[in-house]
Parts: structure tokens; sequence; C-alpha cells
């Protein structure tokens, strides 16, 4: 949490400087714009606090510089001689907030979190935009997939809400990701919510934020992934998972376009587009009285169904090339050749983990048979199933474990491990698994994992 100060006034500069580092900032100086800019290259801060008035070129002068330098870093203006046309001034040229002298120790620490939110927001929309790619990434050339393709090409250019349906590990993250990189918002912040990965109890607040004091814990305001989204997109994964209370706050929101933050009385004015993903049947669920219909018809506007990947089998061997593709350039991984009768072993298994099954395999043929060529008994035992055609048969009776319970054990023992050698700490058991936390608690979940085992 790294801020850049930028004023001239030592005294200010110390204050600041102890203010922010009591509340866990780290904190980089200057006296002039241009001693800030010479410093933007090697601190790269996440946030800059600017004052309007500075010897040689002014704040005012200089923040288009700054944002050029550092395209995406909120820049906070303060000033105790600005007037309003200075303020307006400076928001059109993209500072993030105005602060006025004398600063308010509150005022300060409430505008930098909320600036580090954006910030982080930011960041994670152009790391997915780098990892991800737009709609080259929906590898196929089957029917299914040219479907899917030319529902996002006229959908993407609109603001028509999409629910985007398919079973685990189709690609529904990447859809959603395509119609974001494919539309007027791409410039804009895209904030994915795992709706399964967040306590009932904390959902209204990480969706709509809280004010200071809305309850036990809140000792400062915080944005919700809402505001966060502000001008972009919000992905809702899992969006079956919210629970009735939320649903309905959200179903408010959209029919508004405001909200209220807990513990707040002023409605909000939000502008986000809205893209909703489940692996549930949501129709089903809202029959049974377990989804708001009201609301299923609010994110259902355009379907959008990721199919699975024992549906398009003649896809197999370009996404197999994709992915070699991919983690010799990503993970410096040596991929195996496979044989055209491995590749047959390939079409022949019932993919339940769909695209990721695929990835994890090849991961996994990666480390067992580094440079050699793969045959089908090689895919069997990536497989850790002696009768890969028999598995993809679907409701097979067997007295042997079936291959998904052998997966999730193997799964489920690899996690006990990691949280155990991270002494429960579920971020960094994430992080030793290369895994984000939202997925973690998820497959945690799945598998009825408690921190506590």
């Amino acid at each position: 949490m790294k801020v850049l100060i930028v004023d001239d006034e030592a005294n200010l500069r110390r204050m600041l400087r102890s203010l922010l580092e009591e509340n866990g900032f780290v904190v980089v100086e200057a006296g002039s714009a241009e001693k800030a800019l010479t410093l933007l290259e090697e601190e790269r801060p996440e946030v800059v606090l600017l004052d309007l008035v500075l010897p040689g070129a002014s704040g005012l002068e200089s923040l288009s510089r700054f944002r050029k330098e550092l395209p995406g870093t909120p820049v906070i203006m303060m000033s105790g001689e600005a007037t309003l046309a200075d303020a307006v001034r400076a928001t059109r040229e993209g500072a993030f907030h105005f602060l006025e002298k004398p600063l308010s120790p509150e005022a300060v620490l409430v505008t930098l979190r909320a600036a580090l939110e954006v910030s982080r927001a930011r960041a994670l929309s152009r790391a997915l935009r780098e990892e991800l790619g737009a709609s080259a990434l929906l590898v196929g050339s089957s029917a299914a997939m040219e479907r899917v393709r030319d529902t996002i090409r006229k959908v993407a250019p609109t603001e028509a809400r999409v629910l985007i349906e398919g079973e685990s590990g189709t690609g529904k993250e990447l859809a959603a990701t395509a119609i974001h990189e494919l539309s007027p918002r791409r410039g804009g912040p895209f904030v994915r919510v795992n709706s399964a990965a967040i306590p009932r109890d904390l959902v209204e607040s990480e969706m709509f934020g809280h004010e200071r004091g809305a309850f036990t814990g809140a000792t400062s305001r915080r944005l919700g992934r809402f505001e966060l989204a502000h001008g972009g997109t919000l992905f809702l994964d899992e969006v079956g998972d919210l629970g009735a209370e939320a649903q309905g706050k959200l179903l408010r929101v959209l029919e508004s376009g405001t909200l209220e933050r807990l513990g707040g009385h002023d409605p909000i004015r939000v502008d986000v587009r809205v893209l909703a993903a489940t692996n549930r049947e949501l129709r089903r669920e809202a029959e049974a009285g377990r989804f708001r219909e009201d609301l299923l018809f609010r994110l259902d506007v355009v379907p959008l169904r990721m199919p699975p990947l024992r549906e398009r089998p003649e896809d197999l061997p370009i996404l197999a090339e994709h992915i070699a593709e991919r983690l010799r350039r990503r993970e410096g991984l040596v991929v195996p050749e496979l044989s055209p009768a491995a590749m047959e072993e390939l079409a022949a298994h019932s993919w339940p983990g769909n695209v990721r099954e695929l990835i994890n395999l090849f991961e996994r043929l990666s480390i067992l048979h580094a440079g050699r060529r793969v045959e089908p008994e090689g895919i069997r035992h990536a497989l850790d199933s002696p009768h890969t055609r028999a598995a993809s048969v679907p409701n097979r009776r067997s007295d042997s474990p079936s291959l998904r319970e052998r997966l999730d054990e193997h799964e489920a023992e690899l996690i006990r491990d990691a949280l155990r050698a991270a002494r429960e700490n579920v971020a960094e058991a994430a992080r030793r698994l290369r895994t984000d936390r939202a997925n973690l608690y998820r497959r945690m979940k799945r598998l009825g994992i408690r921190t506590d085992d």
C-alpha cells in the first residue's frame, strides 16, 4: 500500500507521513512535481496525493503527465486555494478526488482507502485482460463454440445483461471477459464477484459497501463491488448462491441504478453493466422458490450457454495445442507430444471437469512425461483411471472409486496439506496452491473442508 505525497510544505508531508504510516501505508515524498515524476517509475505508488500549488509546474498542469506515466493509478488533488473551476477541471482531467486544506485525517484515510480499492480493481481488470484476452481465447472450431462466439459478438456492443450458464470449467468467466473486452466499457474496470465464496453475512457489505460503524469491525468506509465497477462491468459468478435478502437488494439496484451502503442513508448512483453466471438451472430454482423469478427476468435478458467439453470432442486437438503453447510460454514446461491413439483416448473421456480438467491433465503430463511421446497408457495413468472409457460413461455402476471420487480425494489431500503448512491461513494456502482465495474457498466448500480440520 504505497502512497506518493507531492507537496512543497515539509510540515504537511511529515504530518501526512505520520498519519499514513500509523495506518499501515508505505509513504514516498516529493517536494515538487518534477521530483515526483522521477520517482514514479522506480516507486510505482498505488495512489498519488498531489498538491494543486507547487513550485515550477503546478499540480494541475502535471496531472495529465502523472496519469500518462501511471495509467489507472488514482491521483487525489489537495489545495487550500482551489476554486470550483479548479476542482471541475481536475475532475475532468482524471483526478480521483479533491481534498481541501486544512486536511481532515478522517477524510484523507477514507479517500485513500477508496482510491486503493479502485486502483486494485483496475489492476485486476488489466491482469485479466493480459491473462485471458478476449474472444480469441474461447478456443474451438465446433458449431457449439461458433454459436458462443456469435452471441458474444452480437451482445457485447450493447448494454444488455447476459446470463451465462454452464458446468464448472466450461469458461463462463472467459465469456464474460470477452463480452467486456469487446464492449464500449472495455476501458473501465472488470470486477468479479464469486457469490459462492462470500460468507452469507458479508455478501451485502462486499456487494454494496458499508459505512464506518455499520457493524462490529467496520472501522472505516468500504466501497462495494458495484461502486468499484462504476463505468465498467460487474461479473456475478455463481449468482444462484445468493441468499434471499441479497437477491432482493440486487434486484433493487438493477431496477433503480442506485444503492445504499450498509449503515448509510444516501442513495449512490452507479453506472454498471451486470453479467451473471451460474452452473445451476435457475429456472428450476425459481420454480422451487429458491431464486427470485423477477430477478431472473432482470438478469436473463440474453442467455448464453457454454457447452461442456464432452459435447464438442472435435475441439480437443485445437484445445490441446493451445494449452500446450500456453504452458510452454507461461510455465516453461516441456509439453510432450500426444500420439494419434492418445488423442483418441482423450476423445473417449467424459471430462467432468471440462476445459479446466484438460488443462490440469496437460500440466500433469508435462511433469510425468516431459519431452517424451505420450501413448494411451500415459493418458490413462495421468487421469488416474485404469479404464478411461468406462469412466466416461455417465452413471456407470462400479465397486471401485470413480475417477471423480479419486480426483476429489487427491484434491482434498493437497488442500489440507497446504492449509496445515499455512497454519490454517486460507490466503496463504491459496498462494501455495497457486490459485486465488475465492476459488480455494469454493473448492473447500464443495469438498467439505473447514479451516479447523
